[in-house]
């Protein structure tokens, strides 16, 4: 039998361990089933070089909780250790096994082994009091039997074991019994395991469960991988009812090493949360949540997953040490988002416009916040036509680089001024999001010779005599000597007026609105912004045209305005006052 005190790099590193170094106690967990699941790999890559005999064992690693006992029990059937080995790697804190194993026989890049440093073993620390070791080294041999306690004080001695690979055995301390909960239990390893590569199972009683899934649906090439099977696993993994929007699977192998699956949820209300999510993988082992800067800052309400092998984290996994590496994954990302939006617009565009609405809104954003975006994907953008159907702006123009676009923001609202449209053959976009008309103005920057006018920003204008008196008569029934009084050719059966506001003054009114400095009809109370059109085609304008001054002509022309004005907007409380009273007494 030997005994000793471990030799130790730093001092005093088990309060290290178990106060500081890792940021969440469940993290045990992870590190010991990576070390499990290490030591099968290096078995399996043993047996590739014919350095070890394959007993064709199905590979898996087993987990026990013992309430009675009150131990956690964690067992595979990898490489295990010897006597020499188990003084080298274990009783000699930071001295990675990995790492040597990685050196001698791999390249780093792709060796599949997740611990590098040395010190996840000693995690189980944070929740144990003692933890013993069962371990037998494929190259046979006795087996070791390991023990120590949180003091770092430990022994070991020879034992016998059947086949090789390793038996852990946490002694869980007095205030941590809660993970002999299987309930518990189960959830953290759910949460960290659920894709490691080798089966594990947790033993519940009579009854065996397999925790996770050994082949993670980024692990597999996308062209293997079924639209249902995207759908289940995002509902999965993100705890959804919904299928996503938009996913996206990306393989990088050059100048980056990473492998993921992006989504877009449906949103069930406007009072979802737009922040994205990404979970991050270590070579299919759970590192965190999310990790600022991962997922591009313009590309908001994107879920997914990145399995980075090559990802640099600190000592406990938690933490990365180089955001440049980060920033690189990021813009990666973006890119390839950008690239499957063109692609679905390029070859299945009827899939891409069932689900465009509500995913317009976080493309429009993506473009007007990043300039590399915004040049690749926004020439992709759709807008829904007021007659039905989608077109990008460039469809709408026929492929012509400059020219006006119509556009309205409610369709039944502007109903009126719609079918004038229609009656011309003439379409209309519909932007009917607070988003659309900021990329509106977004995309005239991009292009001079592109101009957004809303439906009811003009009409052109007819040459008529002596209209002097009609427009003082309606200057004098609105009340205001600045009002802009034009005249246009309607048709006889068109409106008798209507009300304009220049594209320019409308969007001062809508920015005034956001900033709370005017508000609802007030807006269009602004000097010169309002211009009443009047229809000379109408008959009732006739009328007026031809007497100005004739009893009645006031509120005939008062009744006119407020009609135009109803078209336009809802009537203020003293207009709608105004508009009753006319109407009972022309009546």
């Amino acid at each position: 039998m030997a005994k000793g005190a471990l030799s130790v790099d730093t001092e005093h590193l088990f309060p290290i361990i178990k106060k500081w170094l890792y940021s969440e106690k469940d993290i045990f967990i992870r590190e010991v089933a990576s070390n499990a699941c290490d030591a099968i790999t290096k078995h399996k890559r043993l047996i590739s070089l014919g350095e070890a005999p394959d007993d064709e064992t199905a590979y898996r690693i087993t987990i026990k909780a013992d309430k009675d006992e009150r131990t956690i029990t964690v067992t595979d059937n990898g490489i295990g250790m010897n006597a020499e080995e188990v003084d080298r790697y274990i009783n000699n804190i930071a001295l990675s096994g990995a790492v040597e194993f990685i050196s001698k026989y791999e390249n780093e890049s792709n060796s599949g082994i997740i611990g590098h440093f040395g010190l996840g073993f000693y995690s189980m620390f944070i929740i144990a009091e003692k933890v013993e070791m069962f371990t037998r080294s494929y190259k046979g041999g006795d087996g070791v039997h390991w023990s120590c306690n949180s003091d770092g004080e430990f022994e070991s001695s020879i034992c016998e074991r059947d086949g090789h690979g390793t038996e852990i055995i946490m002694h869980v301390a007095d205030d941590e019994v809660a993970y002999l909960d299987n309930v518990k239990l189960r959830g953290v390893l759910e949460r960290y395991c659920a894709f490691m590569p080798y089966e594990i199972v947790l033993i519940e009683g009579d009854s065996e469960s397999v925790i996770n899934d050994t082949q993670p649906l980024w692990q597999r090439r996308p062209s293997d991988v079924t639209d249902e099977e995207y759908n289940e696993f995002y509902k999965k993994v993100f705890n959804d009812y919904e299928d996503p929007l938009f996913k996206l699977h990306i393989v990088a192998d050059y100048p980056l090493n990473f492998k993921g699956v992006l989504f877009i949820p449906k949103r069930k209300s406007g009072y979802d949360s737009t922040e994205s999510e990404l979970k991050l993988f270590y070579n299919s082992v759970f590192v965190a949540d999310n990790i600022k800067g991962a997922c591009p800052e313009h590309l908001v309400n994107f879920r997914g997953v990145l399995d980075c092998p090559e990802l640099p984290l600190n000592v406990s996994r938690s933490y990365l040490q180089n955001d440049a590496y980060v920033r690189k994954i990021a813009s990666h990302i973006s890119k390839k988002v950008a690239d499957k939006l063109n692609a679905m617009f390029n070859t299945d565009r009827e899939a891409l416009e069932k689900s465009w609405p509500d995913m317009k809104p976080y493309f429009e954003y993506a473009c007007m916040r990043d300039e590399k975006f915004g040049d690749s994907a926004r020439n992709s953008i759709m807008f829904e036509l007021a007659d039905g159907g989608y077109a990008t702006i460039s469809e709408y123009l026929d492929g012509k680089d400059e020219g006006t676009v119509y556009y309205t923001n409610d369709k039944d609202a502007q109903s009126y001024y719609l079918g004038i449209f229609a009656d011309k053959g003439t379409k209309v976009l519909v932007l009917d999001n607070i988003i659309d008309n900021s990329f509106a103005q977004y995309f005239e920057s991009k292009n001079e010779k592109i101009k957004f006018r809303r439906i009811d920003s003009g009409f052109e204008e007819s040459v008529a005599d002596n209209t002097e008196a009609l427009t003082s008569l309606f200057a004098s029934v609105i009340g205001r000597e600045d009002v802009n009084v034009s005249f246009t050719s309607l048709g006889e059966d068109g409106a008798a007026a209507l009300i304009s506001l220049s594209e320019e003054s409308r969007r001062f009114a809508d920015m005034m609105r956001m900033y709370n400095m005017n508000s609802g009809a007030e807006a269009f109370k602004m000097p010169n912004s309002e211009t009443l059109t009047v229809n000379l085609d109408n008959r009732i304008i006739k009328k007026l045209l031809e007497n100005p001054e004739s009893e009645g002509s006031a509120d005939i022309a008062k009744h006119v305005y407020l009609s135009a004005v109803l078209l336009s907007r809802t009537l203020t409380a003293e207009e709608a006052k105004e508009f009753v009273r006319l109407n009972n007494k022309l009546l």
